[in-house]
C-alpha cells in the first residue's frame, strides 16, 4: 500500500534565512507565487522566525503587509510560521494577552499552521500558544528542538511530544535546526514517537553536516508522513535538502510525493537568478560543515552570526567563537540552541573570546536565563556562574510568563497614534526600539530599505578609476554595504583632509582628522579613555539606557549604563567609586571600543 509524503518548502522563510540573514524581500516572492500554488505542497513556510525582525530592521517593510500579500497570492496553499512559544518573535517572555492577540492576528491575516517550540523545550512555554491557535481554529503544530547532550534522550523527546499532544497539538515536529541528526538515530526517534503517540510526524532537518536527506529517508521508512525541504537554488549547507532532489528520490517508491518534478525545475530557476541578487549577505559559513555536529550552531544563526562578527570586525575569529559555544552551553545546563538561546549562547561565547577572559561581562539574557527567566534548564547549570551572575537572587520555578501582568493595553498607551492598526501595537511589541522607528519612519514617509548592491565585476569589489574616473569601493558600515565613488581630495589643512565622495549616488563630504576621528558624516569625536574613571566599553554597539546623570554618586562595579550589541544587551559598570562629572552618551548612540561615555571621579 503506498503511503504518500507531504513536502513543506522553506523558500519563502527559513531557506533565506539560513543562507541569506533573511534578507529576501517581499517583490522577489510575489512574482512566483502562481507557480509556488500550483505545486500541491502541504504548506510552505512564509513567516515567523527572524522574517519579522528583518523586514522592520534593514528590509523597512510591513511584515503584516508581507503576509496579506502572500495570502492573496497563493489562495490554494496552507500558509505556515514559525512561533517561538511565549517568546512569539522577539527575545524575551510576552505575557498571555500579548500571544493570544499576537496568535489571533496571524490567523487572521493568513496564517494556517503554527509551528510551536520553546527554545528550552519546557512545555509550560507552549500551552498559551498552543490554546489561542486552537482557538482561530488553526492547525497547531506542536515541536521538539532536537539537540544531543547526556540529558536529552528519545525517552525525553517521546514524552514531551505525548505532553503536546495532550494540549492539543494536531501534529509534531522535529525540529533539527543544527543539523545534528543522523540517519539511525532520526530512524530510531521516529519509530519510537509513532509508537507512543498518535500525530503525525513531520521532519524539519538542516543540512550543515550533509546528513539531512538520509535522515528524511529514514524518517520516512519509520513512519514519518512529512518533511521540509528548500527548492534547490536555496538549499543544502545551513538550509535543507533540495525540494527537486527529494521529490525525484521517492518518485516511483511507495513514498512518492505526487509533484511536478519539471515545475519545481522552473521555480529553481527563479530563485536562482534571485539568489544573485543578494549575494552581498552570503556567507563563507552556509556550506557543509561537521563542526555542526560539535559546536551546535543551527543553520538560521551562522549567517547572523558571520554577519555580526563582521560588523565587530571581529569575523576571524569566528572559529575561537564556535569553539567555546558547546562550554556554554554546558555551564547553562545544555539548552537547545534555536532562537534565542541560540543567540544567548553565541553572544555570551563571543564575549568570552573578545575579552580573553570567560564570563568578565555577563549579558543580561544570560543572567535572565539562570535566574529562570526563559524556562527550566533542561540540565544542571554552572551554581558558581549562577551566583555570579545573579548573587542571592531567587530562582524563578514557575512557568515565567505567570508572573507577567498583561501588557496589551500598556502597548496601546506607549505607541499611541503611530500605530494605525493592531498588527502595529504587536509590531511595537515584538521590537520596541526597532519597531517605534519603524513606524516613526512610515510616518513621515522615510522608510528606506538597505542598498542591494549590483553583482560584482570580475576582478573584485573595487575599481580604481583612471583620469576623470572614481575609485570605487564596496565597504560594509555596521553590517551594511554601500557602494562609495571617491571623486576628488582636497588640501590637506589644519591636520585635516577633505574628501568628496558619492555613497550609493548622493554627494557627500567627509574630512579626516588624525587617529582617523571623523569630524564630517556625523562620526564621533568622543576621547579614548586614559584613566580608571572613564567609563567604556569592549566592543562596538548601541547604547539602550543611560542609568546615572551628573552629579549622581556611584559604587565601584554598578552599573551605569546598558549596551545592546548582537541583539544581547551588557551592563557596563563603574570601575571605581564616586561622582560622575559628565555623561557623553544618550539612548540610542553608537558606540566604538575605548570611548569615554562617562566620567567618574574617585
Amino acid at each position: 500500500m503506498s503511503k504518500k509524503i507531504f513536502v513543506t518548502d522553506t523558500i519563502l522563510r527559513d531557506a533565506h534565512q539560513s543562507l541569506l540573514a533573511t534578507r529576501m524581500r517581499t517583490d522577489d516572492m510575489l512574482p512566483i507565487c502562481d507557480k509556488l500554488d500550483k505545486v500541491g505542497y502541504w504548506s510552505l513556510e512564509v513567516w515567523g522566525g527572524a522574517t519579522f525582525d528583518a523586514c522592520v530592521r534593514f528590509l523597512k517593510e510591513d511584515p503584516w503587509e508581507r503576509l496579506r500579500k502572500l495570502r492573496a497570492a497563493l489562495p490554494n496553499t496552507r500558509l505556515q510560521m514559525l512561533l517561538r512559544g511565549q517568546n512569539l518573535l522577539g527575545y524575551r517572555h510576552y505575557s498571555d494577552d500579548v500571544v493570544k492577540a499576537f496568535v489571533a492576528k496571524a490567523a487572521v491575516n493568513g496564517i494556517d499552521v503554527f509551528r510551536i517550540f520553546d527554545a528550552m523545550n519546557d512545555v509550560r512555554n507552549l500551552r498559551v500558544a498552543i490554546e489561542a491557535v486552537k482557538a482561530a481554529g488553526k492547525h497547531a503544530q506542536g515541536t521538539i528542538a532536537y539537540t544531543t547532550s547526556p540529558v536529552h534522550t528519545i525517552d525525553a523527546f517521546v514524552a514531551q511530544a505525548k505532553q503536546m499532544e495532550s494540549m492539543g497539538c494536531d501534529s509534531v515536529a522535529i525540529k533539527d535546526m543544527a543539523g545534528l541528526l543522523t540517519p539511525y538515530a532520526t530512524g530510531e526517534l521516529v519509530k519510537a514517537l509513532k509508537a507512543e503517540q498518535s500525530l503525525p510526524v513531520f521532519i524539519h532537518s538542516h543540512d550543515t553536516a550533509g546528513l539531512a536527506a538520509m535522515c528524511q529517508l529514514k524518517a520516512i521508512e519509520n513512519g514519518a508522513e512529512h518533511i521540509d525541504t528548500a527548492i534547490s537554488s536555496f538549499a543544502w549547507g545551513t538550509s535543507h535538502p533540495g525540494t527537486e532532489s527529494m521529490v525525484a528520490a521517492l518518485k516511483g517508491s511507495e513514498f512518492d510525493t505526487g509533484l511536478d518534478l519539471e515545475l519545481l525545475q522552473e521555480i529553481g530557476l527563479y530563485f536562482y537568478a534571485v539568489r544573485k541578487k543578494y549575494h552581498q549577505f552570503e556567507s563563507e559559513f552556509t556550506a557543509v560543515d561537521t563542526r555542526v555536529q560539535v559546536n551546535q550552531v543551527p543553520g538560521g544563526m551562522i549567517s547572523n552570526l558571520a554577519n555580526q562578527l563582521k560588523e565587530q570586525g571581529a569575523l576571524n575569529r569566528m572559529g575561537e567563537v564556535l569553539a567555546e559555544i558547546p562550554r556554554v552551553r554546558e555551564d547553562l545546563g545544555f539548552p537547545p540552541l534555536v532562537t534565542p538561546t541560540s543567540q544567548i549562547v553565541g553572544t555570551q561565547a563571543f564575549f568570552n573570546v573578545l575579552a580573553g577572559e570567560r564570563y568578565k561581562t555577563i549579558t543580561n539574557e544570560v543572567k535572565l536565563y539562570l535566574q529562570g527567566g526563559y524556562g527550566k534548564a533542561p540540565g544542571t547549570v554552572n551554581g558558581q556562574l549562577r551566583r555570579q551572575a545573579i548573587g542571592s537572587e531567587d530562582v524563578i520555578d514557575v512557568r515565567p510568563a505567570d508572573l507577567l501582568k498583561p501588557e496589551m493595553n500598556k502597548l496601546r498607551g506607549e505607541i499611541g497614534a503611530l500605530a494605525k492598526s493592531e498588527e502595529d501595537v504587536l509590531t511595537y511589541a515584538m521590537f520596541p526600539d526597532i519597531g517605534r522607528k519603524f513606524l516613526e519612519e512610515r510616518d513621515a514617509g522615510t522608510l528606506t530599505p538597505e542598498v542591494l548592491l549590483p553583482i560584482p565585476e570580475a576582478g573584485g569589489v573595487a575599481r580604481a578609476g583612471g583620469e576623470g574616473v572614481p575609485t570605487e569601493f564596496v565597504i560594509d558600515v555596521h553590517g551594511e554595504s554601500y557602494r562609495v565613488d571617491i571623486t576628488g581630495v582636497g588640501v590637506k589643512a589644519e591636520g585635516k583632509r577633505h574628501f568628496y565622495l558619492s555613497i550609493d549616488g548622493m554627494p557627500e563630504e567627509v574630512v579626516f582628522e588624525p587617529l582617523n576621528e571623523f569630524v564630517g558624516g556625523g562620526g564621533s569625536k568622543r576621547k579614548q579613555a586614559t584613566e580608571p574613571g572613564h567609563v567604556s566599553t569592549t566592543m562596538p554597539g548601541n547604547i539602550v539606557d543611560v542609568l546615572v546623570k551628573p552629579g549622581d554618586v556611584v559604587k565601584a562595579g554598578q552599573a551605569v549604563l546598558i549596551t545592546e550589541a548582537m541583539k544581547m544587551e551588557t551592563e557596563v559598570q563603574a570601575a571605581i567609586a564616586g561622582k560622575v562629572t559628565a555623561v557623553h552618551v544618550a539612548k540610542g548612540d553608537r558606540v566604538n571600543p575605548g570611548e569615554i561615555l562617562i566620567e567618574i571621579e574617585g
